[in-house]
């Protein structure tokens, strides 16, 4: 027992340097991005979503294309959306994100280049871009400053004036800007008079600067800087409209300051934000082999889907941290169906926010991942709309309750929104259930009272009262969700299964909300009594968790054994719900075991449906089938790795990495519950900065497959008891603000 002891301290102090050792998250790729028609577009742009390199500051954003005679960056302020508040479900009203335009810098002579790399750093996100061409080395460097509100790009080669070209930018809308002495500028309106404003300075070092037309010319410069700054009138307020003040001061502002500093200070400050969010985490999964890493990321991804690379894997992981700091900062809006990136006006399902699983994936990485921050603008988005809804859903006739009367408490919403209270496709009835559950985990992971009380609570309140007047008694006294659908898949009928788990997990935050904040005694009983009489699971004919609630063998294929279908609607549940889980239904387990085995990896699966079945799979243990998911995932992405629905949609990007999380770390049930679907591709590594529900951040280290060492800290601000769990082995301990937890293998104290 001793010698065991002497190993198993040798490895803890040995295995935190894996980690450092671990290859930085970079993906590379050896040529520029190729320009395709994008068979959704209704115009001639060609599309770069597929093949672009992505940066973004939360608000703006672009897409490094890398051509070394013309690097063209197509621009994107997420604020920018034609459409209105207009509730009548129609997509012309409700209408849709839409790209700034293209900066362009044309580079006469660059030919024949040689040595080409493209890359993004995903630990300092900046893009670069870089080749030998007339026996000059030149180098781009691309980044989207948080801080200072601005995409910067840098220009330098290995000779002096070796820069020779000219700049040019051009509205999405009417393909017009105005050059001035040493800046490019186009502003305008769309239809529904949201204004918008985009300006690029260009600083040459050495050399010369001059308008031509509508370009701005260098010739003979050492290097050269632009700076990116644009804005709209937007704004989250419905009471002015959803419009602020005209962007032009504010965009002119940002473009001054930040053309007023050195370059190396922007960087820096940029650099710094970002990894402040980003260093949070750290992740190793095991060491790739040299021939993997010689791989640019188009090729590699591909054969990742058929062997095993844990560092890409790894960088998968933080690709999806990387790309929601990029796309989803606070004060502004979250990431939509394409996060911030787009390339066409007529975007492929108008880049909405849909609410049926596609917004909600996109921020299950946001608690565990740890950017809590991250997940704000989703909650404020929400808020935001809700006067709109309120009112939309009050003269909802679709919306009826069971007695026949029109809503009276609450709201809902369709299954796409924009940002200005329009919606467009059908109801999804309990969204608004699925969207009040965002509020509860923000809550659960931080443990911030007074944000319970006057934020998540109120509003998960008020959807209790909307499901209290709209639940449906059967004969037998039990509750339903009345005309529902199981999400995109089969008849609209009672008692479906994906909208009587979202309920029941509504209740059951609300009681838990309300015991905590001890208030409203007399409700918390009468809701969960409701919660209680809620139709249940149950097991179908072939041990299947049941979609619907009649067994549909035999119907039309749909609860069928050999169904396929990319949803997985009747299992949220298990995940991103609470209600089934091994440790207190496992019967149920086994039941949504055998339903999602049967969907299986083929046929209708997408990238998302690969990317939920991870956390799936986790949820129910099957490392194996967990870690399976995400090989099929690299199988269905872009070459730049975005996902691949097809077209480019974004949620997968964001739901892999929470599904990584989830097979290390996992706290839905009693406690927190380690490494519970560790795969034997990842028999060593190491991750630090998880975050658990209950305010607890979670380093781990493990070895041959087993826990090696744990250290936990209290994100909060008073004492707790914790329950750990790992194997068959499980404590509870005193969790002090300030005072980590190292644990050892046994769950014991190490000092």
């Amino acid at each position: 027992m001793k010698s065991r002891h002497l190993v198993t301290t040798l490895i803890a102090f040995v295995l935190p340097a894996l980690c450092v050792s671990a290859a930085e998250p970079v993906l590379f790729l050896d040529q520029p991005a190729a320009a395709k028609p994008d068979t959704w577009a209704k115009q001639n742009w060609a599309s770069y979503i597929s093949t672009g390199l992505p940066v973004g500051n939360g608000r703006l954003g672009a897409l490094v294309t890398g051509s070394p005679a013309r690097e063209l960056l197509r621009l994107n302020d997420n604020t920018l959306w034609t459409g209105d508040g207009n509730p009548s479900g129609r997509y012309e009203t409700m209408g849709a994100y839409q790209f700034l335009g293209d900066l362009a810098i044309d580079l006469p002579g660059h030919t024949n280049a040689t040595a080409y790399r493209r890359d993004l750093d995903l630990r300092s996100a900046v893009a670069s871009v870089a080749y030998t061409s007339g026996g000059v080395t030149y180098r781009r460097e691309i980044f989207a400053s948080h801080p200072a509100g601005v995409i910067a790009i840098r220009l330098t080669a290995d000779r002096p004036g070796a820069y020779t070209g000219a700049v040019s930018l051009a509205d999405s809308r009417t393909n017009e800007t105005k050059a001035l002495k040493d800046e490019l500028r186009f502003s305008g309106a769309l239809a529904n008079g949201l204004r918008y404003e985009t300006s690029v300075r260009v600083l040459p070092t050495g050399g010369r600067l001059s308008v031509q037309g509508s370009t701005l010319a260098f010739e003979g410069c050492d290097s050269v800087v632009l700076i990116v700054s644009a804005g709209t009138d937007y704004a989250p307020d419905i009471t002015r409209g959803f419009r602020g003040t005209d962007p032009a001061a504010a965009v002119a502002a940002r473009l001054a300051a930040a053309a007023a500093q050195p370059w190396d200070r922007l960087l820096q400050a940029h650099t710094k934000d970002h990894q402040s969010l980003f260093d949070r985490v750290a992740l190793d999964l095991g060491a790739s082999t040299p021939a993997q890493r010689a791989l640019p990321i188009d090729q590699r991804r591909l054969a990742a889907a058929k062997t095993p690379d844990p560092e890409l894997e790894a960088t998968l992981f933080q690709h999806g941290r990387y790309l929601l700091i990029a796309s989803s900062r606070a004060g502004g809006l979250p990431a939509n169906l394409q996060g911030l990136w787009n390339d066409t006006n007529t975007p492929a399902w108008a880049s909405d926010y849909h609410t049926n699983i596609n917004v909600q994936m996109n921020y299950w990485p946001a608690e565990p991942a740890n950017l809590a921050e991250c997940h704000t603008p989703l909650l404020d988005l929400v808020r935001s709309q809700l006067p709109a809804w309120r009112e939309t859903t009050r003269a909802a006739k679709d919306l009826k309750a069971p007695d026949g009367t029109l809503p009276a408490r609450g709201w809902a919403v369709r299954t796409s929104h924009n940002t200005m209270g329009g919606m467009g496709w059908k109801w999804d009835k309990t969204a608004n259930a699925w969207y009040a559950l965002h509020f509860w985990e923000h809550y659960a992971f931080g443990r911030d009272t007074a944000y319970l009380r006057d934020v998540a609570y109120p509003l998960i309140k008020e959807v209790v009262g909307y499901w209290e007047d709209h639940l449906k008694a059967l004969p037998d006294g039990r509750l339903v969700v009345p005309d529902a659908w199981s999400p995109e898949h089969g008849p609209h009928e009672d008692g479906v299964s994906y909208s009587q788990q979202i309920v029941w997990d509504l209740f059951n935050n609300f009681v838990e909300a309300s015991r905590i904040l001890n208030v409203d005694t007399a409700d918390r009983e009468r809701v969960a009594g409701l919660r209680d009489r809620l139709l249940g699971p149950q097991i179908g004919s072939w041990g299947q968790l049941q979609e619907w609630m009649t067994d549909k063998k035999g119907v039309g294929g749909l609860d069928d054994p050999k169904n396929t279908h990319r949803h997985t609607s009747h299992l949220f549940a298990v995940y991103p719900g609470r209600q089934i889980s091994r440790a207190k239904t496992p019967e149920f387990t086994e039941a949504a075991h055998v339903s999602l085995a049967a969907r299986g990896d083929k046929g209708n699966v997408t990238e998302w449906a690969f990317a939920w079945r991870t956390s799936l799979y986790a949820r129910l243990r099957d490392a194996e089938g967990a870690h399976r998911q995400i090989m099929q995932f690299f199988s269905r992405t872009c070459p730049n790795l975005f996902g691949n629905h097809p077209p480019m949609q974004i949620d997968g990007n964001f739901g892999i990495t929470a599904g990584i999380a989830e097979m290390l770390l996992q706290s839905h049930e009693d406690g927190l519950l380690l490494l519970p679907a560790l795969p034997a591709a990842w028999p060593t590594g190491s991750v630090r900065g998880l975050r658990a529900r209950g305010g607890v951040e979670v380093d781990l280290v493990w070895h041959d497959g087993a826990l090696v060492s744990a250290v936990l800290r209290a994100s909060t601000n008073s004492p707790s008891t914790v329950r750990i769990n790992y194997a068959k082995r499980s404590a509870e301990l005193l969790l002090k603000p300030g005072v980590p937890l190292r644990l050892n293998n046994n769950l014991s104290i190490n000092p």
